[in-house]
């Protein structure tokens, strides 16, 4: 296990997110799971008179773009931001196979600059919270209002703190092909923290997640000091209404005011 003291690494997302081992560290979560996301998604934020093709929808964080893929499949217009290289390349590769017209731009969340240009901003999978200053994760709910249409809505997704106290799991450890990973899982202060060891017949590597764990009540205050309106929660991607105690997420869904 990497020493805890590792936790206020800055930038850890930089190098996990840009190996290829994240994403088979990953790929259990997988297109039905993006799909259902999705569906949910459009059924709750999308107007009924909403033509997908004028439609602009910007995913945040969008990691290999599954969901961005998905929106895209769908007809709407769609742009998919990551910091990562790797995983922007990959969502290029994905959406050029299957013909998709998709924008992808490289950027941290922190310096989107778009201003009144989306319909719907997702943010989705727990990609909110990274980092060390919560005057950070403030400066990226700036950004998604000021690239919001007046109306336009905001769905962010994020772990929900009180489910995860009571279900985590310290260690574990698994195959995957040929790597070996061992995962070791702490909640330190309004953090949880994951440090990844994955052996492969060449080497072994270290990686770690530092996410920040946010209160039902402090993430809606966070949201209406932005200038959001909160309009509800649900507990997972089915669309279940959102529990403290029982629901594994809470998918925010926000709407910038008219006027």
């Amino acid at each position: 296990m990497m020493d805890s003291s590792l936790q206020n690494a800055p930038e850890w997302f930089s190098s996990w997110f840009n190996h290829p081992f994240y994403l088979k560290l990953y790929s259990h979560r997988d297109e039905d799971e993006a799909r259902m996301c999705v569906e949910t998604i459009l059924r709750i934020a999308l107007p009924e008179t909403a033509e997908p093709s004028g439609f602009r929808i910007m995913d945040i964080a969008c990691g290999a773009g599954r969901h961005a893929i998905e929106f895209a499949r769908k007809g709407f217009c769609v742009t998919a931001n990551d910091l990562s290289p790797y995983l922007m390349q990959c969502a290029r590769d994905q959406a050029s196979t299957e013909n998709l017209s998709m924008h992808c731009t490289e950027r941290d969340m922190r310096d989107i600059e778009e201003q009144h240009t989306f319909h719907l901003v997702v943010q989705l999978f727990s990609s909110f919270g990274y980092f060390e200053s919560e005057q950070d994760d403030r400066q990226v709910l700036d950004n998604v209002f000021q690239a919001l249409l007046p109306g336009g809505r905001y769905v962010l997704d994020l772990i929900n703190a009180e489910y995860l106290k009571n279900k985590l799991c310290p260690h574990s450890r698994k195959a995957i092909d040929n790597l070996t990973v061992d995962e070791h899982r702490q909640i330190i202060g309004n953090r949880v923290i994951k440090d990844i060891c994955i052996t492969s017949p060449e080497e072994t590597l270290e990686f770690q997640e530092s996410v920040r764990l946010f209160e039902p009540a402090h993430i809606k205050t966070m949201l209406l000091e932005a200038g959001f309106e909160v309009e509800q929660v649900l507990g997972d991607y089915n669309g279940t209404p959102f529990s403290v105690a029982e629901s594994p997420r809470m998918l925010i869904f926000c709407r910038k005011p008219s006027a």
